[in-house]
């Protein structure tokens, strides 16, 4: 065991481009204990991509536009660097490190899973570095494999042959904490938003089809892109719903468009953690959201901060109510879980545990 009284740490991304993955280990990488944990966050992609004001930590980028292009370059800087822990996120990184990490017999390394594999729909059919052509077993040499849910957890255990006592579940965790809107009551016209990318798997479809069924007046919000745009908004003129409708691609003010709705809608048909619907409840704004396989679950309480439904007609049903929501209820239901001095203290926890060391 190396001497020097702070773990180094390399925390491992593809990219900084938007997404949660990159929010959650850049969040991670800039706010552990620095005075136990020596970080670097090791990016593969270019810094003109970062779509993150990253501080406190030394970043440095391999500008390489593919983690297999990349690969070279992380051995070397590893071994230059001869951190005690290496994390990386998203399967096919975690593929990568799994292959790499018997090169390094003095270096655990910890992967983190973003989605329920078995379930995803395949999105990636064009990725030529994919996890398919090294799974199931291509988790088998990290360390320790840290998932966002109990579902994900266990589909790991069950279909990629991962042991149990090296999964772990770690939430996602409140990173910003904004104002909690203050308005409970709804107004003549509804309002409802949905935030995430455009694609099969986010069910925007679905949602659409049941707000058509609403027999009161409704404004919808979409914010986000995606290969689905423009088969969802044919759905949506199709349904005759275009002028209630307003598309939103990308902005900064996620939060301020959520509080500003009544309701936020989740048509998806997996998640590994719902970020997003996480940031609705934060800043007070209830949910509607299928009880997909995931951490939604783990989020949604019923009554208290939105509905978990089971098929289209609960979900029309929880539509058409008028219910009175308390916003700080809402809020505190998720702070109290997800806050981020307790998800920081799990992940500084495991990494002393992986190393057989005492905090």
């Amino acid at each position: 065991m190396k001497t020097h009284s702070k773990i180094k740490i390399i925390f491992l991304l593809p990219s900084l481009v938007a997404g949660g993955a990159e929010r959650v280990i850049s969040f991670v990488a800039q706010s552990i204990d620095k005075d136990k944990f020596d970080t670097i966050l090791l990016v593969a992609g270019f810094e003109k991509d970062s779509a993150y004001d990253v501080s406190n930590v030394n970043v440095v980028y391999l500008n390489k536009p593919r983690i297999l292009t990349a690969l070279p370059s992380i051995i070397k800087y590893i071994i230059k660097q001869k951190p005690e822990v290496v994390v990386s996120s998203i399967s096919h990184v975690n593929t990568a490190m799994s292959m790499i990490s018997p090169l390094f017999k003095n270096t655990k390394f910890i992967g983190r899973e973003a989605t329920v594999l078995s379930k995803r729909k395949n999105e990636e059919k064009s990725r030529k570095w994919s996890p398919a052509y090294f799974l199931p077993n291509g988790f088998k040499n990290l360390d320790m494999l840290i998932c966002q849910s109990q579902d994900m957890a266990e589909d790991m255990v069950s279909n990629f042959e991962v042991p149990k006592d090296k999964v772990c579940v770690i939430n996602n965790p409140i990173s910003k904490l904004p104002p909690v809107k203050q308005k409970t009551d709804f107004g003549e016209i509804k309002k409802y938003i949905t935030v995430g990318r455009l694609t099969e798997v986010k069910g925007h479809i679905r949602i659409l089809e049941m707000l058509s069924m609403l027999k009161t007046p409704f404004e919808y919000t979409i914010i986000g892109d995606g290969s689905l745009k423009d088969k969802i908004f044919e759905k949506a003129k199709e349904l005759k719903l275009d002028s209630s409708i307003t598309h939103i691609p990308f902005t900064n003010k996620v939060n301020d468009y959520i509080a500003k709705n009544d309701m936020f809608l989740q048509g998806s048909y997996v998640e590994g953690f719902p970020n997003a619907l996480l940031e609705s409840c934060v800043v007070g704004t209830p949910v509607i959201a299928f009880n997909a396989p995931g951490g939604t679950k783990e989020i949604v309480e019923n009554g208290i901060n939105g509905f978990l439904v089971d098929n289209k007609d609960e979900f029309l049903k929880r539509l058409n109510e008028n219910r009175t929501w308390n916003p700080k209820k809402v809020s505190d239901s998720v702070y109290q879980k997800f806050n981020k001095e307790r998800i920081l203290q799990q992940y500084e926890t495991l990494f002393f545990n992986v190393l057989n060391k005492s905090a």
